[in-house]
């Protein structure tokens, strides 16, 4: 029973710091109220099956490339999702 309880512990806790790190979605009128600067573009496959997906991987990609924030500019369905987003720091 104590392993059950570690393993969901440990679960929640890298859930948490998952949510901690990733780059938050803003709109355009954030991006205009909080001045952010721009520092590139991300773009996702074709890989994704939901629009949640591609927003998570805009979000990882975000983080990998230094934003704290991402906009997303352009999304397609075609079958599945791809999207585009501008980083933001």
């Amino acid at each position: 029973m104590n392993i059950i309880k570690t393993v969901a512990v440990t679960c929640l806790l890298g859930g948490l710091s998952f949510s901690a790190l990733a780059a938050k979605e803003v709109t355009k009128e954030d991006v205009q109220k909080m001045n952010l600067q721009k520092i590139g573009t991300v773009n996702t496959t074709a890989e994704t099956t939901s629009p949640m997906d591609a927003k998570r991987e805009l979000s990882k990609m975000a983080d990998e490339k230094g934003g704290k924030y991402f906009l997303v500019v352009a999304g397609r369905e075609h079958g599945r999702f791809s999207a585009t987003a501008d980083v933001y720091k």
